[in-house]
């Protein structure tokens, strides 16, 4: 069977990428205003952020089911069928719109639930492109993916309190005092929820306890016989930056390849810019127990 792997833009993996990899992504759409614009088709990095500063509320939303179907309709004219990894059904109805219409495509359509978004989405990607390598089916790849779905976790920095403020997660109060005291939320991505972890005074102690937190999760995970993904990533508008939260990852983990990516846009349109994260999940590999 030639199987088509198909994610969306939540994963962080920009459309060059996908050409490279072999895939395909479906750009999810922003609202600002009356105008939608869609990632990585007619919105760019400089763009999008522009927008997010600007005075115009940035909101999410979901592809159409006729966006979708136009995508797999081209694919399977080459495809006998396709794996389609959404973000996580907790955080979008993305998944749930796509396993509706994957009933018209006669079984040629498989829709996996990863429950991730950001970092560890692109983990359970590349996964899935080790499972097709390793001949799996589409539903022998779902069935996987689904098994290691929530063997993953993600924390994110928030630099500024004002995003977080303007999607009400916290009070104007709140966003406040917590601006005068410099304090930096943590925030952890599990499964199907984003919720608060910590809060930390200045960005650089939020970075540090953000590391320590990931290397107890990964020890969990390697002290089980597992191999890991690591990954980074963030909204930094400076080099300096980028390279400072590069060599904190890389020396928590000296023998593991981390990667480092930028925020995807549906974390940053709800943390803001300059927010940063770091993510860890088990690798997939064949005959794995889980």
């Amino acid at each position: 069977m030639k199987t088509a792997i198909v994610t969306d833009s939540n994963s962080g993996i920009s459309q060059a990428e996908a050409e490279r990899l072999g895939i395909s992504v479906l750009p999810m759409p922003f609202i600002a205003g009356e105008d939608v614009y869609h990632e990585g088709k007619n919105l760019t990095t400089a763009h999008f952020y522009e927008l997010l500063t600007g005075d115009t509320v940035l909101r999410t939303s979901q592809p159409s089911p006729g966006e979708m179907a136009s995508l797999w309709d081209n694919l399977l004219e080459s495809y006998d069928e396709i794996l389609f990894i959404p973000m996580s059904s907790g955080l979008s109805g993305t998944y749930t719109s796509a396993r509706l219409l994957a009933e018209d495509y006669d079984g040629r359509v498989e829709v996996a639930d990863a429950r991730r978004i950001s970092i560890t989405m692109r983990h359970i990607v590349l996964d899935a492109l080790a499972m097709r390598e390793a001949g799996l089916s589409a539903r022998e790849m779902r069935e996987e993916i689904e098994k290691i779905a929530l063997l993953s976790i993600v924390y994110v920095g928030v630099e500024d309190l004002k995003y977080l403020k303007r999607g009400g997660r916290i009070s104007g109060a709140a966003a406040t005092v917590g601006s005068i005291l410099n304090i930096k939320p943590l925030l952890v991505i599990k499964g199907e929820k984003v919720e608060p972890f910590a809060t930390v005074r200045g960005s650089k102690h939020c970075k540090k306890r953000e590391v320590e937190e990931i290397l107890k999760a990964a020890q969990g995970f390697l002290d089980a016989g597992r191999k890991i993904w690591v990954g980074q990533a963030g909204s930094f508008p400076d080099e300096a930056d980028i390279e400072e939260w590069k060599k904190m990852g890389q020396e928590a983990f000296p023998t593991e390849t981390v990667f480092y990516d930028p925020l995807s846009y549906s974390v940053s349109c709800h943390t803001g810019p300059n927010a940063f994260g770091m993510g860890v999940s088990v690798r997939w590999e064949p005959g794995m127990k889980n």
